[in-house]
C-alpha cells in the first residue's frame, strides 16, 4: 500500500467512526412475533434508520407486561401499548406519553354457518374473550350490546376468558359458539372461513367514537422524548416509511411471512390486509376529543380495575405536537 492509499485509509476509517458516532440510538422493546416486531423487520432490511441518522437497538420481551415493565425500569426507551394504560400511569405520578401506532382491533368471529346474526343472538351462547374481564374490546362490546340492545352480556352469556389460540382452536372445535378476539387471530380464523358478526371499530362507530381510532400506539417518558426529540423523530420516521413499504408492497409481506405466524397464504393475505386497514391516516384534536369520550365510557363499565382512581383521560397522555 502506498502512502497515500495508507492516509486515505485512515480518513475513510474516520469518516466512518464520525457517522457512527453521531447515531442516535433508541432501544426499543418489542415481543417476538407482535406487530412492532413486523415493522421492526422493514426498518432493518431497508436501512430506514440509518436514513434518518438513528440506530434502533431491539429488545425482544415475553409479552405486553414485560414489555411495560421494562420501560418503567429503563430497560428500553420505548414499547407499544394502549392509550389507556397510559392515561393510568400519568394519573398515578408516572410521566408516559403515547403516540398512534395502529388503529387495528379487535373482532367478534362466529362460524360462517352460525345461526347467531346481531349481538342480540349471543344470550345464551358460549361466548370466547381474549384477555381478561377489562379487557378493552370486551367492554366495548358491552356497552355496545347495552345501547343497541338492551343486553347486559355480562350476566347473559356463558363467559370464557382465554388465550387467543386456545380460543380459535375450541371455536372450531364447536366448544366454543362465538370469540371476541384480537385482529390478528380474527384475520387467521376468517382466513379459514369463520364469519366477522361485528368488529370493534363498528361498535365504537355506533357509540358515537371515531371508528378508527388509534388505540395502541408507541409509549415513551415524556422527559426522554423532550431530551431526545432528534432521536424519537427519527424513529416516528422510519416507521412511517416502513409503514408506506407495507402498504404498497404485497412482495413485502411475503419476505416477512416468517414472522406474522401465517399458516399459509390465505391467512398472510388477511393479516396483510387488516394491518393496512389499521395504519393511522388522521391524528389531531378529533381524535383525541374521541378518545377522551371513550375514556369515560369505558372508566364507566370497567371502573378501578381497568382505569384506577381518575375517571377522565390524564393530562399529558398524547404527545403535544404530533398531528396528521
Amino acid at each position: 500500500m502506498t502512502l497515500r492509499a495508507f492516509y486515505l485509509a485512515l480518513a475513510l476509517v474516520g469518516l466512518a467512526g464520525a457517522a457512527a458516532a453521531g447515531e442516535l440510538t433508541i432501544r426499543v422493546g418489542s415481543l417476538r412475533y407482535g406487530t412492532l416486531s413486523w415493522q421492526l423487520d422493514v426498518i432493518a432490511k431497508h436501512g430506514l434508520d440509518r436514513e434518518e441518522g438513528i440506530r434502533i437497538e431491539p429488545l425482544e420481551l415475553a409479552a405486553t407486561p414485560a414489555a411495560q415493565l421494562a420501560l418503567q425500569a429503563g430497560r428500553v426507551d420505548l414499547i407499544v401499548s394502549d392509550w389507556l394504560w397510559v392515561s393510568r400511569q400519568r394519573a398515578e405520578g408516572g410521566d408516559l406519553t403515547f403516540i398512534p401506532f395502529s388503529s387495528a382491533i379487535g373482532a367478534l368471529i362466529v362460524p360462517a354457518a352460525s345461526p347467531i346474526r346481531d349481538v342480540a343472538g349471543l344470550a345464551g351462547q358460549r361466548l370466547g374473550i381474549a384477555g381478561s374481564a377489562i379487557d378493552k374490546s370486551w367492554l366495548v362490546l358491552r356497552l355496545y350490546a347495552r345501547a343497541q340492545h338492551g343486553l347486559d352480556l355480562d350476566a347473559q352469556v356463558r363467559k370464557s376468558f382465554g388465550a387467543p389460540p386456545l380460543l380459535s382452536q375450541e371455536l372450531a372445535a364447536e366448544r366454543l359458539d362465538a370469540v371476541l378476539t384480537y385482529w390478528p387471530f380474527a384475520a387467521k380464523l376468517e382466513a379459514h372461513g369463520m364469519r366477522r358478526l361485528l368488529s370493534v371499530g363498528d361498535a365504537l362507530a355506533a357509540l358515537g367514537i371515531i371508528g378508527d381510532l388509534p388505540l395502541t400506539g408507541y409509549v415513551v417518558s415524556a422527559r426522554w422524548a423532550m431530551e431526545n426529540q432528534r432521536a424519537l423523530d427519527g424513529f416516528v420516521g422510519a416507521t412511517r416509511e416502513a409503514n408506506a413499504i407495507l402498504a404498497a408492497s404485497d412482495t413485502e409481506w411475503e419476505r416477512i411471512a416468517p414472522l406474522t405466524g401465517a399458516a399459509d397464504t390465505a391467512e398472510l393475505i388477511k393479516l396483510r390486509d387488516a394491518y393496512r386497514a389499521g395504519i393511522p391516516r388522521h391524528w389531531g384534536p378529533a381524535e383525541q376529543e374521541s378518545a377522551a369520550r371513550l375514556y369515560q365510557l369505558l372508566a364507566e363499565i370497567g371502573g378501578t380495575l381497568l382505569v384506577g382512581t381518575s375517571r377522565v383521560l390524564a393530562p399529558g397522555t398524547f404527545l403535544d405536537g404530533v398531528r396528521y
